[in-house]
């Protein structure tokens, strides 16, 4: 009984062997990516921001990508509009409240390809303690290229839009002329640079 039983745990072990083998794992350059945003201000424009702080990694299954893994984590607190006050505000209890929710995340559990080399990675985003499904529109990955210290690196881009009011995130002020003094829609755009893990 207890052989049959080890015989079958090496099988299956064995059986992952060609799948593993197959997974390069890439680790998210936070000194060359962006995390960025754009929100309707006042009816009248956009306002752009970013967040400063985050990490990520993705598991790259080189033979069929559909098998791929995506894990990040944003510092909430980092956001970045270039006006401190505006930062503050947003960083209050009136929106991402960052002292009782610190962090963002999205976890992948579904990529899909979407033709020519283009992606849409679905999975769970989790924004002010509230998670949602959300989809990014996700660029073909760029070759892999060697950089001057023999890193191995790739890039893409992807875009989506959420509205943020399904993240608890509800502030407003109505206009004198109508309208709100802020869209709900917010689109974000992201740039992503990625160093391959080196087996060791």
């Amino acid at each position: 009984m207890r052989r049959n039983i080890i015989r079958a745990m090496l099988t299956v072990a064995i059986m992952a062997l060609p799948a593993l083998a197959h997974a390069a794992q890439w680790n998210i350059d936070s000194d060359h990516s962006n995390v960025g945003f754009k929100v309707r201000h006042l009816m009248v424009s956009n306002v752009k921001g970013s967040f400063e702080k985050y990490s990520g990694s993705v598991d790259i299954n080189d033979k069929d990508i559909t098998k791929s893994k995506l894990e990040a984590t944003v510092d909430a607190a980092s956001i970045n509009t270039n006006v401190q006050k505006r930062d503050e505000h947003l960083r209050s209890a009136d929106f991402f409240d960052v002292a009782k929710y610190p962090t963002m995340s999205f976890v992948s559990k579904k990529w899909t390809k979407a033709g020519k080399g283009a992606l849409k990675v679905t999975g769970d985003l989790t924004i002010h303690g509230i998670t949602r499904e959300a989809t990014l529109d996700v660029a073909p990955f760029s070759k892999e290229s060697k950089d001057p210290w023999g890193n191995m690196r790739s890039g893409t881009s992807a875009t989506t839009t959420i509205n943020r009011k399904d993240f608890g995130l509800v502030w407003n002020k109505a206009l004198e002329m109508g309208g709100v003094a802020v869209g709900d829609e917010v689109n974000i755009a992201l740039e992503v640079e990625l160093i391959k893990v080196q087996p060791k």
